[in-house]
């Protein structure tokens, strides 16, 4: 293992709720939860003052409520997010070319493959945490410079120190575990800290009397693999004294794209189920090809009423983003599923992804035999607000998302605080507002006001 510690670990301090917070001047420095904000929704990020209530990750949005009554509930903006973790992981790869991101907010760096690379080899260990620490330092101050989000980070001499040094620092710090130190550092620690080890594996050591990762290191090899197996406990044993040599793999490139929405009453109307699926599909056409790919196997996920989960798949004959095909195909796939009872959960993905799309008579087809040009049915309005389910003899009727980007003729760029009995409130503020903006109501299906792209944290070069 390295003698400096060269490897970085970077993670965005609460990041959905951290963008939101950055683009609503009226939510600074107040809880916000992210997530699906239906009955069976989960939250996705909450701000560190809404943690503070109790609020986690993963946890249902019920129990959210119920915690955290007075915070801001906001559906996910991903377009936001992404272009906000395209600065970021820019930013890392000015430092090194190995740059691994695991998620929109986190990723490894290795400096010794960097511009710093030379001094990094040729600085004494002591010399080497010093520059590890000021290139740490400059890199945090860059990204509060360009986005004025925050960021902990990890130093150490491996991927599995460097993940452990972030966790360490959050919020908004900067841990460095010197090379050498490492088991000394593990040995307190419970052993839940250790990547890998979820309720199961940790029910499993406790009944063995193994509650700690010292308790891990002074059990030894051979017992941890009688007691997890022979790759598990490998793993875990390695883990305990310190002991990783993973590469840091750049670029990991993402396996699929994928959408699925929780109903909060289960779907039992066929038809309905297959409407869903369209939606689902257009969704994940728009993520498919916000990537720049196609993809050739699509998948549909079902979750039936008793909580089993059904997975069918069809692959193409080549690369598509085509939402007619891929709608068409997940459909196909729906009746192969029984649904009697109801389906509480459904979702759209394609795998195989590729960087072009084969063009092909099945997408003109199934457009055709859609007939889109009619105008039927349900579906996303050209603003890019979602139209609720038409009523016959009635029009559709637009819907907004807490949380959502919008502009108005006459009072420019705001976002939705909630709607209602047919009427939508929006605040009207940006990133760049010294205060938070005035409040106003309007109606639903309001012609001046409609959906907008997010705008960026920091204004563009030469705007103030």
């Amino acid at each position: 293992m390295r003698s400096v510690p060269s490897i970085i670990h970077l993670d965005m301090d609460a990041f959905f709720a951290a963008v939101e917070q950055a683009s609503k001047p009226s939510l600074r420095g107040k809880p916000v939860i992210v997530g699906g904000l239906g009955g069976r929704g989960v939250v996705s990020t909450a701000s560190y003052e809404a943690r503070r209530f109790g609020v986690h990750s993963a946890m249902p949005m019920a129990q959210a409520r119920r915690l955290c009554p007075n915070a801001a509930f906001l559906t996910g903006r991903f377009e936001a997010y992404r272009a906000n973790s395209e600065i970021v992981m820019s930013l890392l790869r000015e430092r090194s070319p190995l740059v691994e991101p695991l998620s929109l907010d986190e990723a490894f760096v290795d400096l010794e493959a960097g511009p710093y690379g030379p001094a990094l080899a040729a600085a004494t260990p002591a010399e080497g945490a010093q520059l590890v620490l000021a290139l740490a330092e400059d890199l945090r101050a860059d990204i509060v410079e360009r986005t004025g989000l925050t960021a902990s980070v990890g130093a150490a001499a491996s991927k599995l120190m460097a993940k452990i040094a972030s966790e360490q620092a959050k919020p908004d710090g900067l841990v460095l575990i010197e090379p050498g130190s490492e088991k000394s550092v593990l040995a307190p620690m419970p052993v839940r800290a250790l990547p890998g080890i979820g309720p199961a594996t940790e029910q499993a050591l406790r009944r063995a009397g193994l509650t700690s990762v010292a308790d891990l290191a002074e059990a030894g090899f051979e017992e941890l693999v009688g007691l997890l197996g022979k790759a598990h406990g490998a793993g875990v044993f390695q883990m305990a004294i310190g002991w990783d040599e993973r590469p840091v793999v750049p670029d990991r490139d993402a396996k699929s794209v994928s959408v699925e929405d929780t109903f909060e009453v289960d779907l039992a109307d066929r038809d309905r189920i297959l409407r869903e699926i369209d939606h689902l599909a257009a969704r994940c056409v728009r993520r498919l090809r916000a990537a720049g790919r196609s993809g050739r196997t699509v998948v549909l996920k079902v979750r039936r009423f008793d909580f089993s989960t059904l997975t069918r798949s069809e692959t193409l004959g080549g690369p598509t983003d085509e939402p007619e095909v891929i709608a068409a195909t997940a459909r196909r796939l729906a009746m192969q599923v029984d649904t009697t009872g109801g389906v509480r959960l459904l979702g759209v993905g394609v795998t195989q992804l590729a960087d072009y799309t084969q063009e092909d008579l099945f997408a003109q087809l199934e457009r055709e035999e859609k007939g889109e040009a009619d105008g039927e049915g349900e579906g996303e309005g050209e603003d890019g607000t979602e139209e609720a389910e038409a009523v016959p003899g009635e029009p559709a009727v637009r819907r907004w998302w807490p949380g959502q980007d919008v502009t108005h003729r006459e009072f420019g760029p705001g976002w939705v605080q909630g709607s209602g009995v047919g009427r939508v409130t929006v605040r009207f503020e940006t990133p760049y507002s010294e205060r938070p903006g005035r409040v106003r109501t309007f109606a639903v299906d309001d012609e001046e006001l409609a959906a907008s792209g997010a705008l960026p944290l920091r204004p563009p070069a030469g705007e103030g």
